[in-house]
């Protein structure tokens, strides 16, 4: 085989419904992981351009919106994806037609999803850095502000990277966005320093470098789509879709988008909390320390949302295939390559969780102290501990989106976020009633993901049973035949 064969065959979309199900699921994911890592790398560079350059409270701005951004982020990617399930489910039935009309709905609903998501939100900027307890008092408060009002101005250029990203994995091509994502992280970290370092913009400036690097991303990611793909090419007629097609995609989209804004929004619960064990607004050695925690954390979680992702591209073609046992196959295998990575990444993120040393990644000497450290490592040594029934999260909740049960991810967001907020709520108190931001109350607090995780799980457990292992999908299959 020459080269030129060898590397067209590189980018060739891979069949999910075809092969042994743990070498395709690995051959489609690493490439999957691959792109997460270089988001990561994108969130990381920022953070340490910012922590190096940038003053403490620059920083504290910065960090304490992470989850007023991410909801949004999050509620985006959620519908990208969910409606990416319809195409994976055209793509295992081999309907190109149908792929492409798909396609078309998506690029409609993202439009109408970046309107509505600017214009709710940027009014609310002010109100929701209230709500996690940031005002004019605090002296990160207007860099906060700042930082968050541009991202959401360009929230269109993270809905349509995500979109495009997830039309080709639904497609079998994993590769594709893996590039894109490499020379827009590349393009991220120039964009930084220029912005930050020499024009000297401050958290504006990493803010504009985020959102023009998505965008060139997302642009030149659909612009080789419809050079490489004539089968993706749309046409005029494709944007005509019924109401009945497009409500399939909502049902798919909108569920996952709120299962996913509810992650979300357990994090500024818990950012919430965090902020109440700074208990001056001139000190913000819990914000930075959790902050840093957090991104840190999210870098060592990009195996998990790997497999995720590809068991949702992989469970979405074989359910469009009909092929219930292959499904299962693959879910054995997904949940075996999830526990290789726990035991790895569980070792790496406590041994460099011991005495804070990841934390010199993120920020400068100054920004550095005793309390920084041990807010940060404490958060990192107890999430790593139960990486497992993150992983075990994530693969259960993208198979059952994959084969049309969205219901389910949804209730296990919900029973997420109640417990999330019961134990942010009542353990600090408990573990300590005299004093609830005590250190030990904040180790109690630290447990919260860990119990979230597992209430989600549980919530989970019986779609899994019912359809999976009993089988009742069948009765899905059935009914297409019947339709059609």
């Amino acid at each position: 085989m020459s080269i030129k064969e060898r590397i067209v065959n590189l980018f060739k979309p891979i069949d999910l419904t075809e092969g042994k199900p743990l070498k395709s699921l690995l051959i489609f994911m690493l490439p999957i992981l691959l792109s997460l890592i270089f988001q990561q790398i994108y969130t990381i560079s920022d953070s340490i351009i910012v922590g190096q350059n940038l003053s403490s409270q620059e920083v504290a701005g910065v960090n304490d919106v992470y989850g007023l951004f991410f909801i949004v982020i999050q509620f985006a990617f959620g519908c990208t994806a969910g409606f990416s399930v319809i195409t994976s489910n055209k793509a295992g039935a081999k309907d190109e037609d149908g792929i492409r009309k798909s396609f078309a709905t998506q690029i409609i609903l993202s439009v109408i999803t970046s309107i509505l998501l600017t214009a709710i939100f940027l009014p609310l900027v002010t109100p929701l850095l209230n709500l996690i307890g940031l005002n004019q008092e605090n002296n990160s408060f207007e860099y906060a502000k700042t930082y968050l009002s541009i991202i959401y101005i360009g929230i269109f250029a993270q809905i349509f990277y995500n979109l495009i990203v997830s039309v080709l994995r639904s497609i079998g091509d994993s590769l594709t966005p893996l590039l894109f994502l490499i020379g827009s992280t590349v393009l991220n970290i120039i964009l930084d320093v220029l912005f930050i370092v020499i024009f000297k913009w401050g958290v504006a400036g990493a803010a504009f470098a985020t959102i023009l690097s998505q965008f060139l991303a997302a642009f030149g990611c659909f612009a080789y789509t419809f050079i490489r793909y004539k089968f993706l090419r749309l046409k005029l007629s494709d944007f005509k879709t019924s109401w009945s097609f497009t409500f399939e995609h909502l049902k798919q989209g909108i569920p996952l988008a709120f299962q996913f804004s509810i992650l979300a929004i357990g994090l500024i619960i818990l950012q919430k909390a965090v902020i109440n064990f700074d208990t001056s607004p001139l000190i913000h050695n819990a914000q930075i320390g959790y902050g840093v925690g957090v991104k840190y954390n999210d870098f060592l979680m990009t195996p998990f949302n790997a497999i995720g992702a590809a068991m949702l591209s992989y469970s979405g073609q074989n359910y469009g295939a009909k092929n219930l046992e292959r499904i299962n196959e693959g879910l054995k295998a997904s949940i075996k390559l999830m526990l290789c990575f726990y035991i790895g990444l569980a070792i790496l993120g406590i041994s460099t969780s011991v005495n804070g040393s990841f934390v010199y990644l993120f920020l400068n000497p100054e920004s550095i102290n005793d309390r920084v450290k041990f807010y940060a490592s404490t958060y990192m040594i107890v999430d790593c501990s139960f990486y497992v029934f993150l992983g075990l999260l994530f693969i259960l909740r993208n198979t059952l989106q994959g084969v049309q049960k969205p219901i389910y991810p949804l209730i296990s967001g919900i029973v997420e976020l109640l417990g999330r907020f019961l134990i942010v709520f009542f353990i600090p108190s408990l573990v300590n009633p005299n004093n609830p931001v005590s250190d030990a109350s904040y180790i109690g607090l630290a447990f919260s993901d860990m119990l979230a995780w597992t209430f989600s799980i549980l919530a989970m457990s019986f779609g899994i049973i019912h359809y999976l292992i009993k089988g009742n999908i069948r009765k899905d299959f059935l009914k297409t035949e019947t339709n059609a």
